[in-house]
């Protein structure tokens, strides 16, 4: 099969219809209980005939989305696209924490799913996967600019090529409980790490309920990590790939990280996986968490007022910046592999067409990479669809884009830096500071020294810059 379709191939033989357009941006939980309560409104799906004729099977790896109500969906989405298309979709979910190995075995066998989606950098795979760009520049012509924040998640200025296709993605705000907050004198929240240190001390001090900042070798726990060094000053790497994160600023992140875990954690968090800090907050067990909406969505369900008392805020301020990582990247890969690889890039238009359905259906959780798409965003946010109390909870959310970052920031989301984020060099290393098996000091230096191996390698084969 072409290793790239033409962009005279992605060209519609119908315009798109005219569909009502609808926002949903947010989160949900890798334990989700009952579904939202569900007000309708529903946007109307779109269809555009693919330009080339599309034949034989296509398989998908994906993992279990946080909201069981996207999956079911979804499957439904993507069988009803292949029946008009002539081809056989098969969607294979699986949980979010096994795509990396699955992925790893499928990439060195040679062999499996012709589309793999994950939902943190996939860029360590760009010498085994297909290059995107023709799909992100039909994108782009049909919908604009794609948003900086996930083309730096998906393209490698080094090789100028797409490594994945990246149509969404989810922000991480700070969530908190008000009723505890209020009585530490920050009804509204923490708005700085200073005040979340003092805060959730205090809350813990008085009540014995922890702040739940993961330090664990798991995808949340490295978004904080990010967000407390950027918050500092420090980076993994600077703008042109060169390592920076030996410096005075990263040492003070780890040392205030220490001391949060000391006045405000409990040892737990040193053996979390990506569902815990929900599960704690929904069984009123934290004060204070980073993540998407999942917690707040899963408690609608499950325990109404527990959801009322959860809130929001934006990334934290710290003595040099206010920026939290994205909490989602969608990362679509084409492996070398692949069996229909025209089939998958067709799909992956279709499928951002109908972001719209696709953040709806998310219960707000997706958010387009396209914002064209969605119109209406602002509204949704200021009136949730699905019932929030108040309506606009998730107002805040509006800004997220000035508040977000990639994984990689200030530069870009390259095959090194996926490779740190999946081998957890950085929680690691606030870890062992926090449990006092080193000082802060020799922790950043035992980081730098692993990220500095990680760049040398992808540099001698020149996906690296620097």
């Amino acid at each position: 099969m072409a290793d790239r379709l033409s962009r005279r191939g992605f060209l519609t033989s119908t315009a798109l219809a005219a569909g009502a357009y609808g926002l949903t941006a947010g989160c949900a939980s890798e334990t989700s209980g009952p579904a939202a309560r569900n007000t309708g409104g529903a946007p109307k799906e779109v269809f555009s005939s693919p330009g080339r004729k599309l034949s034989g099977s296509l398989s998908v790896l994906m993992w279990s989305h946080f909201v069981p109500r996207h999956d079911k969906w979804f499957d439904k989405f993507a069988a009803d696209w292949g029946k008009k298309v002539g081809v056989d979709v098969r969607i294979d979910h699986i949980n979010t924490v096994d795509v990396p190995r699955r992925a790893a075995s499928e990439i060195q066998a040679g062999r499996g799913h012709d589309l793999i989606q994950h939902i943190a950098p996939f860029s360590q795979y760009e010498p085994s996967v297909l290059d995107m760009t023709d799909v992100v520049q039909e994108a782009n012509r049909r919908w604009g600019q794609q948003l900086e924040l996930c083309r730096k998640s998906s393209f490698n200025p080094n090789t100028e090529r797409f490594y994945c296709y990246c149509p969404g993605w989810s922000p991480d705000p700070g969530n908190y409980r008000k009723s505890m907050w209020q009585k530490v004198g920050l009804p509204n929240g923490p708005g700085s790490w200073d005040e979340l240190l003092r805060g959730a001390s205090e809350i813990k001090r008085t009540t014995g309920v922890p702040c739940g900042l993961g330090l664990s070798p798991e995808t949340d726990s490295n978004m904080v990590a990010r967000a407390l060094l950027w918050s500092f000053g420090a980076s993994e790497q600077d703008a042109n790939e060169r390592v920076t994160l030996n410096s005075d600023e990263a040492v003070a992140a780890v040392d205030f990280m220490t001391r949060l875990w000391k006045g405000a954690e409990t040892e737990e968090v040193f053996s979390w996986v990506p569902a815990s800090n929900n599960q704690q907050m929904i069984a009123g067990k934290s004060s204070y968490i980073v993540n998407s909406i999942s917690a707040w969505r899963t408690a609608a369900g499950t325990n109404p007022a527990i959801a009322d008392d959860i809130f929001f805020v934006p990334a934290l301020r710290g003595p040099r910046a206010a920026l939290a990582a994205q909490h989602v990247i969608q990362q679509w890969i084409v492996p070398k592999h692949a069996g229909n690889p025209d089939a998958a890039k067709e799909f992956l238009l279709h499928y951002t067409a109908n972001f719209p359905s696709v953040t709806y259906h998310s219960e707000l959780y997706d958010l387009p990479a396209w914002p064209s798409l969605v119109p209406q965003a602002n509204g949704w946010l200021d009136k949730d669809p699905y019932g929030a109390n108040p309506p606009n909870k998730l107002s805040l959310l509006k800004t997220a884009t000035s508040w977000s970052a990639n994984i990689g920031y200030p530069g870009p989301s390259n095959p090194a830096i996926g490779e740190i984020f999946s081998t957890n060099v950085l929680p690691t290393m606030f870890g062992r500071a926090a449990r006092g098996q080193v000082s802060a000091k020799q922790a950043v230096e035992e980081a730098e020294g692993q990220i500095n191996r990680i760049f040398r390698n992808w540099r001698d084969r020149r996906l690296v810059g620097g």
